[in-house]
């Protein structure tokens, strides 16, 4: 320790080459230590990192490093989510190859990742878009199709007619392509799809027991499976043996429907629109609008009356107008509803624009009247009222009485149905893992051989022609079928890479050449203990993930359900916005934090001096420009200060505002923790009791911090026993306590604690090094600090021992001079005390 100052510049390189070359951070599948697989989401490799990486990566890299100093066989592992669109839109705009691409990316992501000093396995790391990866992947894929698991279908979907590819749901806004601007238009196109609909309960109830998962994640999966309970009921057509098969949640309500309503789909109006021009035309608009069930929500609702008749169920001679209606969807339940506008906003709205009956059915306190006014349903709970022999019921009576009705007349059954549906995997794109069939004219649609895996995009393809190059490739398509030799041509549509992201955890785990994964290895491994991620994801990837891995239970390659013991999602960085109105325009201009000299109360740009607006703090995006680059803080302030930033200030689920004075506080800590640990004495002598006993209290409590990712409340304790052993008078103890704050910022700050261990003569390297010991004797206070009052007012304050008799704190009370003064000579007429907490003197 023979320099004023730690130099982050220098340090900081040379230990992560110290690192690299001796491996430290390799887990060892022989290892007889316990194990802790620590895991974050793995980062698309858009290029660069940015500070939301960064946080979430640093809040896992410090519970691996005291995992591993608390004496567990870590692994903690990094790849990259490599497939997908941006990719291809990249070779589209720059005319380069998505691979080249990628792979740059991956080296410049890499290359900042080694910069912040994470202790990852990177012999452990992976890419999806490399064939060992996917080769896998496809053969995985081969396996569930054997099992029933895979099945392919004609089926509606999202297209984009310029960039000529399917489209999510969620990539299509208001109505057009996300990349494109395009209409949006469905069609139907033969799919491939997994079957998670059959693990639908299991996922459901998998829910209750990830105990250690937050709330808002299970109850979003739990939504987004959608079980619910119903009747399905047959509505026949007027003087027609034929009906139209409805779904509803709310039988209880049947005696105020006015209307059924159909999807454009549906098999109805599919045939009547063959003759009816209007309705096709109709269809055709319904085909060009919003796609989710969100956007159904919002959108205006619209309705074609087909001129049928349906009668009621309950009440033949009651007759309902059949619409084809724009917020009907066929993927949900039969593609067909009953309207009861009165307790359905979305049926209510659609009433009152095409001037439907709208009947009360469920009283709304004490309003029982048939008539119902105004523009809000009713959807509360309440008593069944103009339903004949339903009335008086509540609604869960009213459903069971009408389902067994129901079922005893013949009309209808008890049914459950899902909100989730089977898992559409085909995407019209390169850049993403070959499905592994082969299409010939006399076999049908046949695998591919195992042997023959993995089936390698081609490098030779061209993207100045919108669409999947795939389909207009000039070789790679054709081949001979596998089962009698016949020309026949490869499936050119590639997989969802949400696939690719639903058993890289199994890949990080075990990585044998001749399979995925070994089970018996995995099984050391998994489940992961924690997981750590954006809440972004907290449907389709965790929904998919744990999925997958049922699906592998189901056929027999793993022993477990759940993927991911535990949970965390941390919360976004945040940072002000920058910005002038464009008097051109009236749109705004935004400017970077580094184009803007921020002082006070006002900010200006450094360019020309002139001021700029001061926005709201809100999540950084490259849109505001409200960005800033790791890279530039790393040079400027150091690995560990931008690490204990990130640490410091937010609990961690929550937003972390960053700011300029947080980073230099932090900065100017790295220092001060050089300072005291330069100071340490290791043949320093004398004992300070209270400074042991504050230093083994914080480790217990950091200990526990970090295990719970409290990193906040560590770093708070850390600042505790800083400032008092910077108070210390030198002794045994304060150098004790000074190594121990060495160990405790260790995973935190690692290489201004490598560069002090050595300082101080610590062995080997302090990521090696274990968690500093606890004495339970020193966690329990012996002493305890007494507020003494006269007539209710504090007048002193004396520390004695723990648990000391009453007459003995009594008479240290009256001892204190400044208790005589406040008496001023009166008798003490009551002396009220209260054990280990206050003694009040009434005079």
């Amino acid at each position: 320790m023979t320099t004023e100052r730690f130099d982050p510049a220098t340090a900081d390189g040379r230990w992560q080459r110290i690192w690299d070359e001796q491996q430290t951070f390799k887990a060892d599948d022989a290892s007889a230590k316990p194990r802790s697989y620590v895991l974050e989401m793995f980062p698309y490799p858009s290029g660069r990192i940015h500070i939301g990486h960064v946080r979430n990566y640093t809040m896992g890299d410090v519970l691996a490093r005291a995992k591993r100093m608390q004496g567990f066989e870590v692994l903690h592992p990094m790849g990259w989510d490599a497939f997908g669109m941006p990719a291809e839109n990249a070779a589209m705009e720059k005319g380069v190859h998505p691979g080249g691409w990628t792979r740059d990316n991956i080296a410049n992501m890499k290359a900042q990742l080694k910069r912040l000093g994470f202790a990852l396995d990177w012999s452990r790391e992976l890419a999806t878009c490399e064939p060992e990866y996917y080769g896998h992947e496809q053969a995985l894929f081969l396996d569930l199709y054997e099992a029933g698991l895979v099945y392919r279908k004609e089926s509606a979907v999202n297209w984009d007619p310029v960039d000529m590819t399917v489209l999510a749901n969620e990539q299509v806004i208001d109505g057009r392509g996300w990349r494109s601007g395009a209409l949006v238009e469905k069609r139907k196109l033969n799919q491939w799809f997994l079957k998670i609909t059959q693990f639908a309960d299991d996922l459901l109830d998998g829910l209750d027991g990830l105990e250690t998962w937050p709330e808002k994640v299970r109850t979003m999966q739990a939504n987004w499976i959608g079980k619910s309970q119903g009747l399905r009921a047959t509505f026949s057509f007027v003087d027609s043996a034929d009906g139209i098969e409805v779904f509803t949640t709310r039988p209880d309500t049947m005696f105020g429907a006015s209307f059924v309503a159909i999807a454009a789909d549906h098999p109805v109006a599919q045939q009547m629109a063959q003759t009816v021009p209007e309705l096709a035309e109709f269809i055709a608009e319904c085909k060009r609008g919003g796609t989710t069930a969100a956007e159904l929500e919002t959108a205006e609702k619209l309705g074609f009356n087909t001129g049928l008749s349906v009668e009621h169920p309950l009440k033949k001679s009651w007759h309902l107008p059949v619409y084809v209606a724009n917020f009907v969807l066929m993927d949900y339940g039969t593609g067909a509803v009953f309207g009861c506008p009165a307790h359905d906003q979305r049926d209510l709205d659609f009433a009152r624009k095409y001037e439907l009956p709208v009947s009360r059915v469920v009283a709304d306190g004490d309003e029982t009247g048939e008539a119902f006014d105004g523009d809000e349903a009713y959807t509360a709970p309440g008593r069944i009222v103009n339903s004949e022999w339903l009335d008086g019921m509540t609604i869960t009576d009213a459903k069971a009485a009408v389902i067994a009705k129901a079922v005893h007349d013949g009309w209808g059954e008890a049914e459950t149905q899902y909100r989730l549906r089977d898992w559409g995997v085909s995407r019209q794109r390169y850049w993403g893992t070959p499905i592994p069939f082969i299409h010939c004219e006399v076999c049908g649609v046949v695998p591919v051989p195992k042997k023959d895996l993995p089936v390698v995009l081609p490098e030779d393809v061209t993207f100045d022609v919108p669409g999947n190059p795939l389909l207009r490739h000039p070789t790679w398509k054709h081949v001979g079928c596998p089962k009698c030799g016949a020309p026949a041509t490869r499936e050119t549509d590639t997989l969802d890479t949400f696939v690719d992201s639903s058993w890289y955890f199994l890949r990080f785990a075990s990585q044998p050449g001749d399979k995925p994964f070994d089970p018996q290895v995995v099984k050391q491994w998994l489940p992961v203990e924690q997981y750590i991620g954006g809440i972004e994801h907290a449907i389709l990837h965790l929904l998919y993930a744990r999925f997958w891995t049922r699906a592998l239970a189901h056929i027999g390659k793993l022993d477990f359900a759940e993927p991911f013991a535990s949970l965390f999602t941390q919360g976004m960085v945040t940072h002000e916005t920058y910005s002038r109105t464009d008097p051109a325009n009236g749109q705004p201009v935004y400017f970077s934090p580094a184009e803007v000299d921020r002082g006070g109360e006002s900010a200006a740009l450094i360019a020309d001096g002139a001021p700029v607006e001061i926005g709201r703090v809100i999540k950084m995006s490259k849109s505001k420009k409200n960005v800033v680059d790791p890279d530039d803080i790393i040079a400027q302030y150091g690995a560990d200060a931008v690490r204990w930033f990130m640490l410091s200030d937010s609990p961690p689920e929550r937003d972390l505002p960053w700011s300029e004075a947080g980073i230099e506080g932090c900065a100017r800590f790295v220092q001060r923790l050089w300072r005291l640990f330069g100071q340490y004495d290791a043949a320093a002598t004398g004992e300070d009791k209270a400074l042991d006993r504050k230093m083994h209290q914080t480790v217990h409590a950091a200990a526990q911090d970090i295990a719970s990712l409290g990193f906040n409340k560590a770093v708070a304790r850390i600042y505790e026993l800083t400032a008092v052993t910077e108070k210390a008078a030198p002794s045994a103890s304060r150098s004790a306590a000074i190594r121990t704050l060495l160990l405790l910022v260790a995973p935190m700050m690692p290489h201004l604690a490598e560069e002090a261990w050595t300082g101080i003569g610590g062995e080997g390297l302090v990521s090696d090094a274990a968690w500093p010991a606890v004495d339970p004797a020193l966690l329990v206070e012996d002493e305890v600090t007494i507020a003494i009052q006269v007539l209710g007012k504090l007048r002193d304050t004396m520390t004695v021992a723990k648990g000391l008799p009453k007459e003995e704190v009594e008479a240290l009370a009256l001892a204190s001079e400044k208790v005589q003064r406040a008496l001023d000579g009166k008798a003490v007429k009551k002396v009220i005390v209260v054990p280990d907490r206050l003694v009040n003197l009434v005079a």
